[in-house]
């Protein structure tokens, strides 16, 4: 989360009538609203699913206000306003507004292509608070290459220096995988030239579009081992001027990430089309009944979702979860993760070397081949 509020105490929401056992339902602070899933980039690691929301199935102005005020009131803090590329919308001035006018701390994750800047003047204008630009490499070649998309590097570069001229606050976000994991130092001293206050170093997570490209992404285990010590030295070297922030690769972990802080536990996801997620990730669960703001509150279905109450608690679990002295810290590690590996999103995360089925991880870890990307396109989802 931005803003050092993801730590901040908030108080557990009643409970539904007839709820029973461990779901205890705390108030969410982190709301992703996904404006769009147009994006002019095609980075073959994409978190949006591979079915895209079309242009014309998008909550319009007046739907995103009412969310923003649902959301206020429900105890969110903070909304990252992202995508595909956010900056698509011609009205994200005015979305940005209505969720400002909300008193929530405005995030506006981008690639940075296609926001123009005198859109970017008009956002700093209205409050924006923060801009999050991607970066796929050091090497402008080797980035637009990335993200398939020729001078996408320039113009990251240049909206970046913008952003830090109108003084909003700047993090450069790095994803990492097997063609730039060896060029951290220079993507963070890159950002630290751009005029970044913070980094976020985020190695691939194996969803959708990466899931299909995993074995043209997955880094090799020297290069994890190199990129983790590179991470602590970045951190001396650049301590009291940049805050960087890691998120080490699932695939080599010995205990799973904590799902989103926990499934349904801190934050909630708006697809463009107005479906409410726990995740970005989560519609690739089969079987699971998710309610859209089209037809229900944004405080019903925080509460009373079907797909929110799937995961919460520890009902649930099944061994070695269930008897787990980690459940209530990693919650058994990411449900779209299990399902991916086992085909059973009440599994233990295989990421979890307690896992009955952690050995697939590994091998899967060890499969690496020079694939080309399949590139996030709607062509590419039909493929």
């Amino acid at each position: 989360m931005i803003g050092g509020t993801e730590n901040r105490a908030t108080p557990p929401m009643p409970r539904p009538a007839g709820e029973q056992g461990e779901k205890i339902i705390h108030r969410p602070i982190g709301l992703l609203a996904e404006l769009t899933h147009r994006c002019p980039l095609g980075c073959p690691y994409c978190s949006n699913p591979l079915v895209l929301d079309p242009r014309q199935a998008e909550l319009d102005t007046q739907t995103w206000a009412r969310v923003f005020a649902e959301a206020a009131a429900l105890g969110v803090l903070q909304v990252h306003l992202s995508g595909g590329e956010p900056g698509a919308r011609r009205d994200l001035v005015e979305i940005t507004e209505a969720a400002h006018r909300c008193g929530l701390y405005t995030n506006l994750i981008t690639s940075a292509v296609g926001i123009a800047t005198s859109t970017l003047l008009r956002l700093a204008e209205i409050g924006l608070d923060h801009v999050q630009i991607s970066i796929q490499d050091s090497e402008p070649a080797s980035a637009d290459h990335i993200a398939g998309y020729r001078g996408a590097f320039a113009r990251k570069r240049a909206l970046a220096l913008e952003v830090v001229r109108l003084k909003i606050l700047l993090t450069v976000n790095v994803v990492v995988h097997r063609s730039n994991i060896d060029r951290i130092g220079e993507m963070v001293a890159l950002a630290r030239d751009l005029g970044a206050s913070r980094v976020e170093i985020a190695h691939v997570q194996y969803y959708g579009w990466a899931l299909r490209n995993r074995a043209a992404l997955m880094p090799s285990a020297e290069q994890v081992a190199r990129a983790l010590k590179a991470v602590d030295e970045l951190r001396r070297r650049y301590q009291g001027e940049l805050v960087i922030d890691a998120v080490a690769p699932d695939y080599y972990a010995r205990f799973p990430k904590p799902c989103v802080g926990g499934w349904g536990q801190r934050s909630l996801n708006v697809t463009p089309a107005g479906k409410v997620l726990p995740c970005h990730a989560a519609e690739s669960i089969p079987g699971l009944e998710f309610w859209s703001v089209r037809e229900h509150s944004l405080a019903d279905i925080w509460t009373s979702s079907p797909a929110f109450n799937a995961f919460r608690g520890t009902d649930w679990m099944q061994e070695p979860c269930r008897t787990c002295a980690r459940r209530d810290i990693d919650f058994g590690g990411c449900r779209c993760q299990a399902f991916a590996l086992t085909g059973d999103a009440r599994a233990a995360d295989p990421v979890c070397h307690l896992s009955p089925s952690h050995e697939q991880v590994i091998a899967l870890a060890a499969m690496q081949h020079g694939a080309p990307y399949l590139y996030r396109t709607s062509a590419g989802a039909a493929a």
